[in-house]
């Protein structure tokens, strides 16, 4: 059962321009962390780029604000993504339904995203399916960037992505992160992803967190039993790692 203590723990260690890794045991455990019934490890996280203000009192115009301020990166793309709009019209729609700015300059702003992202002009009036599984990612990132948010939460972003593919996108958003100031809490199954690209990482397995550290240290000596069981499993450190030093 999860407690709030637990969440607490967990999301404590977020804080402005970090990076969490949420290791999970089965999609059932994050679903709970996530659900509107517990949504206490996001809103946490999101006192961290409050200034620790208390964002589940929010009401009106301020909710609405501060939703725009956490933004979400599926792991299906594809499904994430409208197959009806092309590339550009994607990116833009954010802006679109909060009024901001008129057709062509949320044109221009969608342009300039897709490009941050690494996406060419060929790809600006494709639809989702006539993308890579790697361009579909980038074009997610791009649209979720639209409304400037502060938090990025990665629900198994990098799955079903090769290798050299994940580099790339993890690659993208190291330098985001640098670049905007973002912070990321980042769920996901893989340990040897989380081993290079996270800051801090917390273990989860039977609902609970039963370890949280700084990735190195959590590596280097893990702590819990599972943990260990889990850090022994990891052969071998995935080419990620070259990707994710880029500034």
């Amino acid at each position: 059962m999860i407690d709030r203590g637990t969440i607490a723990a967990a999301s404590n260690m977020t804080r402005t321009g970090a990076l969490l890794a949420l290791r999970r045991q089965h999609s059932a455990e994050v679903a709970r962390f996530l659900t509107d019934k517990n949504p206490q490890l996001v809103i946490e996280a999101a006192r961290a780029i409050h200034d620790g203000a208390d964002v589940s009192s929010l009401r009106g115009a301020a909710l609405r604000a501060f939703r725009e301020s956490v933004q979400l990166l599926f792991q299906d793309s594809a499904a994430a993504l409208s197959p009806r709009l092309t590339a550009s019209e994607i990116v833009s729609e954010p802006l679109e339904i909060l009024g901001r700015g008129d057709r062509s300059q949320r044109r221009r702003r969608a342009l300039e995203l897709m490009e941050t992202v690494g996406l060419s002009s060929a790809e600006v009036e494709r639809r989702p399916l006539e993308l890579s599984g790697g361009q579909r990612q980038r074009l997610a990132i791009a649209r979720a960037l639209a409304v400037k948010p502060r938090l990025l939460i990665l629900d198994e972003a990098f799955t079903g992505l090769d290798a050299s593919i994940q580099a790339q996108v993890a690659a993208v958003l190291q330098d985001l992160r640098g670049r905007e100031g973002l912070t990321y809490l980042c769920i996901s199954h893989d340990l040897a992803l989380m081993s290079v690209f996270a800051d801090e990482v917390a273990i989860l397995f039977e609902g609970r967190v039963v370890e949280r550290a700084e990735a190195a240290r959590l590596f280097a000596a893990p702590a819990h039993p599972h943990t260990r069981a889990l850090v022994a499993a990891v052969l071998s450190v995935p080419p990620l790692a070259d990707a994710t030093a880029a500034p």
